[in-house]
């Protein structure tokens, strides 16, 4: 029993909850939603540590042992991604302290994003599917408030497109969890995998297994991402950075987390399609960045790509393919935080998202400039930058596993993300200056650290990757042994 595991579910809630009692004391707001995320980020460290040392680690609510209360299950695979949520979501946040806007801060904006980051945290750690489907609501409902702020027409077109896909997956997403507990009896997640593993994965529950796919594909972003672009480019620029850093990837971590536990038994048909879908994403989030000219589609489109690439790990099921997926989700997290903050930045400085209105802002602003190309050549696999380890081994893993196609679609996805960022470098940051400083149409204060943090981070990711490559391991290990986890649970 490890108590430690409430905490990045209970700090932001209960933070959250007493910000709106002092809704205008914004500087109490900001004061104590930055300690209770940076709170949130040493205790991940921290069960980051006890993992490796002592293995999964579970807490059983209310002493009630499973299957019949309610786990808190922390792997390595979690754990990670915890603390990747936790640094994106202070540097989104200490972002939005001079970007948001006093308006919005009065507007609930600060309990609406600790409540964002609980449902996210609370998915990475539960161990019942009942609660994850909770967990995606309260993230998803304090999303759709967020989506919202700034009130223009296009946020709200945007938005009803964003509620609505989502309302409907989750609608579909409770008619997979009512089924599969009429077949299993059971939703502990461990107990599932029992349950099934037992029964046989028949052709019901390989139905039930894909209906859950298609429920987290919309989610991920996964094929079906027609949703995507528009939703992530209208809210503020803090917002729609922890979007494109966190929502896909709760997606993400759900596909990983049923097709390695559950629905593991039938990968011919179940993998197969992931891996259908990721190749098809991938063509597809490529010729979308490709081909517009603007800021924020080129990036939201390159959301896309990076999504059907982190699929392709696990579709190979190999060690050196799921420990590149996990290695490039982490990079992912930090890296479209970085991307989003720094092209918001550009927009709010030159007024426009439009490539062709745009032209040497690296003479101007030289600090964003080398920052955004630093962050475009992690995303391609330059290396030692932090997208390079995931790839290979991401590539290495599907050869391995004899999914040549995937593999080849993988790289070919490599050559769009470069051709669209050095598109975006060289439109907006080489050339001939075109803006002087005078003719900016907003302030840098306080703007440039959160997004020097990102970068920070993500160069730490990559130079240091000796020093988290044993826990991405251990990560990868655990998911390929699913009795790891169900005795960690049961016993």
């Amino acid at each position: 029993m490890n108590n430690w595991l409430i905490a990045p579910v209970i700090i932001p809630l209960l933070t959250g909850m007493l910000l709106i009692i002092f809704q205008k004391n914004i500087k109490l707001q900001r004061t104590l939603s930055f300690l209770a995320l940076l709170a949130v980020g040493v205790i991940s460290v921290l069960l980051m540590v006890q993992i490796k040392g002592s293995g999964i680690q579970t807490l059983q609510l209310g002493g009630w042992e499973a299957p019949y209360g309610i786990s808190f299950v922390g792997d390595m695979f979690s754990a990670l991604l915890l603390l990747a949520t936790s640094i994106v979501s202070v540097c989104c946040l200490i972002y939005a302290f001079p970007s948001i806007g006093r308006k919005q801060e009065k507007l609930y904006f600060y309990p609406l994003y600790l409540f964002l980051i609980t449902g996210v945290n609370g998915s990475f750690l539960t161990g019942d599917l009942f609660n994850l489907y909770v967990f995606f609501e309260v993230f998803l409902v304090a999303s759709y408030v967020l989506i919202t702020l700034g009130g223009t027409r296009r946020q709200l077109r945007e938005s009803l497109k964003y509620i609505f896909t989502n309302v409907i997956a989750s609608a579909f997403f409770l008619m997979g969890v009512a089924y599969l507990y009429s077949i299993t009896g059971t939703l502990n997640l461990a107990d599932l995998s029992l349950r099934v593993a037992e029964a046989g994965q028949d052709g019901l529950i390989t139905t039930v297994a894909l209906l859950f796919l298609i429920v987290f594909a919309l989610k991920a972003g996964l094929l079906l991402f027609f949703w995507l672009p528009g939703s992530y480019s209208v809210p503020p620029t803090a917002i729609a950075a922890i979007f494109a850093a966190l929502l896909t990837k709760v997606g993400i971590y759900a596909i990983f987390r049923m097709f390695t536990l559950i629905f593991y038994h039938e990968p011919q048909i179940t993998h197969l399609w992931i891996g259908l879908l990721a190749a098809a994403t991938m063509i597809l989030g490529g010729l979308g960045a490709v081909g517009f000219g603007d800021i924020q589609k080129i990036l939201t489109y390159n959301v896309v790509i990076s999504v059907g690439f982190i699929m392709l790990g696990l579709v190979s099921s190999t060690p050196e393919g799921l420990a590149g997926s996990i290695y490039y989700l982490l990079h992912d997290i930090l890296i479209k935080a970085l991307i989003f903050l720094i092209g918001g930045t550009v927009i709010h400085l030159t007024g426009t998202s439009r490539l062709k209105d745009i032209s040497g802002l690296i003479r101007l602003r030289p600090a964003l400039g080398w920052m955004f190309l630093i962050a475009a050549l992690s995303m391609v696999g330059i290396p030692p930058l932090s997208g390079f380890l995931g790839k290979v081994f991401t590539i290495q893993g599907t050869f391995e596993a004899g999914d040549y196609g995937f593999g080849a679609i993988g790289l070919v996805a490599s050559l769009f993300i470069l051709f669209s960022m050095i598109k975006l470098f060289m439109n907006v940051f080489w050339g001939e200056t075109v803006l002087c400083e005078d003719e900016e149409k907003g302030s840098m204060k306080g703007l440039l650290l959160p997004i020097a943090l990102l970068t920070f981070a993500s160069l730490a990711l990559g130079i240091g990757a000796e020093g988290i490559a044993p826990y991405v391991a251990q990560a990868a290990e655990e998911l390929l042994d699913p009795n790891l986890y169900i005795q960690a649970v049961m016993d």
